[in-house]
Formats: structure tokens, sequence, C-alpha cells
């Protein structure tokens, strides 16, 4: 089962646990600095190395930061999609991603979901949350 991976410069902490606030879940985090002393991946910083979000069903959002001084995009063309089976909600986790963010497209009934929107967290992360159809 495929499960997506974000990309922070730095911000991954905060956003993974603003996520296990606002969908639940069991969260985990390895900094760079946890990793064995006599390792190459043992950096001396607070950056996560690698985090993962873990939901009953079995299904998990993972992320990490980008080791330091390395560049990168992060989430510049994904989106994650959360399916629930109420509108409402739908609605209630919308509005919360959405603090802080930007709206791409308002959360509404369309022609294919009784309730639609997609946003751009206050951490870069584009969301996509839907009723099922």
């Amino acid at each position: 089962m495929p499960y997506p991976y974000l990309h922070f410069q730095g911000h991954c902490a905060d956003a993974m646990t603003f996520y296990a606030d606002v969908f639940g879940g069991e969260l985990t985090i390895m900094k760079w600095s946890d990793a064995p002393a006599d390792t190459p991946q043992n950096i001396d910083s607070d950056r996560v190395m690698h985090s993962q979000l873990a939901f009953p069903d079995g299904s998990r959002l993972m992320a990490g930061d980008f080791p330091p001084g390395m560049e990168g995009d992060p989430q510049k063309a994904v989106s994650v999609t959360h399916v629930v089976s109420d509108p409402e909600e739908g609605r209630t986790l919308y509005d919360r991603l959405a603090e802080g963010g930007d709206v791409i497209d308002a959360y509404s009934a369309k022609f294919f979901s009784s309730g639609f929107g997609m946003v751009r967290d206050r951490y870069g992360t584009h969301w996509i949350i839907m009723t099922e159809a």
C-alpha cells in the first residue's frame, strides 16, 4: 500500500504534531540527532529524519525534514486526500487545515461529493478533503 511522504524545511515536527491533533492517530518522531553516533546519519540537528502518523485502519502519513543544508521544495506538486463519510466532519477538518493557510477551493457540495475542498495549510502541504460519493 503506498503512503504519502511529506518533506519539510525544518517544520516537520510542528506540522506532524498539528496533523496528529487534527486527525488523531499515533505519532512517532526520530530526529537526525537520534541516529547512532557512529553512523553518517547522526547529524547534530533537531530536524526530523523520519516521522510517522499511524491510524487504526493501518494507513500512515510519513514525513521528514530535508537534512540541514539540503535544498528542496516541500509539497509543491502533490496533495494529500482525506475522505470522510460525513460532510460536517469534512468541514471541520477543512477549517482546521485552512487556519493560517490558503484556500484553493472552498469547502462546499459539488456534483461529485456532498463536501469537497482544497487547501494549502500553513506548512505548505496541499490537502483535498472530501466526502465519499
